[in-house]
């Protein structure tokens, strides 16, 4: 039998990308309503994939379909980052578990590697920085967990969590502190203690979230 060529993207997918985007940076702020017209007439497209699209990122949760209102961006509350927080940390500790538990020396050089960027960049006090460097840390150590499941579970929370508007980083002195959480998820992780590392990794979260918490009440 011949090979049968993959077929492209559809296009609602390739439209859900880009306002996946556009929310994540909050150019489509928290709680505003969805132009979906002005934005297909943008793209160039019909009303149907932007419809679609939409459907896509309300099963996310990532925007909100009111009946005869339209479409409205997603807003998280306190109250849902108080359930959707201890939610991740049990994710990402599980996750650390994992990886602890099958990481070679080459993982381990690896994960060296990223924290290496990790203590430049707080050295430099580059946030924006750091925070791009400990994405690549946590992706890695997805990668190496290798549970799909979970990864898929991990990164459908993250979506939900990037709708803030805020980000503990900024906080100060939060970087230096994610720093420390780190390096102390890095001894586990180089013992190769699953157990260790599953705690530090979900004390770390918390911990994201309660700097939240303090930059929310400046």
């Amino acid at each position: 039998m011949n090979p049968q060529p993959l077929a492209r993207v559809a296009l609602y997918e390739e439209v859900a990308e880009l306002l996946r985007t556009r929310i994540f940076a909050h150019e489509l702020a928290p709680g505003s309503w969805i132009d979906e017209q002005t934005i297909a007439d943008g793209l160039g497209i019909s009303r149907t994939p932007m419809r679609e699209a939409l459907k896509v990122l309300a099963s996310e949760g990532l925007v909100v379909l009111k009946p005869r209102r339209g479409c409205y961006v997603a807003q998280l509350s306190e109250q849902d980052l108080d359930e959707v927080f201890p939610v991740m940390a049990l994710l990402e500790g599980r996750c650390a578990f994992e990886a602890a538990s099958k990481a070679t020396d080459a993982d381990i050089v690896r994960l060296d590697a990223l924290h290496d960027e990790l203590e430049k960049h707080a050295a430099a006090g580059d946030a924006d920085k750091f925070f791009v460097a400990n994405d690549a840390f946590h992706s890695a150590l997805q990668d190496i967990a290798g549970n799909g499941w979970l990864k898929h579970l991990i990164d459908d929370t993250r979506k939900v969590i990037k709708l803030t508007r805020r980000h503990s980083l900024q906080l100060e002195g939060r970087v230096e502190q994610s720093l420390v959480e780190h390096r102390e998820i890095m001894a586990a992780l180089r013992k190769k203690d699953p157990a260790l590392a599953a705690q530090r990794m979900h004390d770390h979260l918390l911990s994201g979230r309660q700097a939240l918490v303090k930059l929310g009440g400046n």
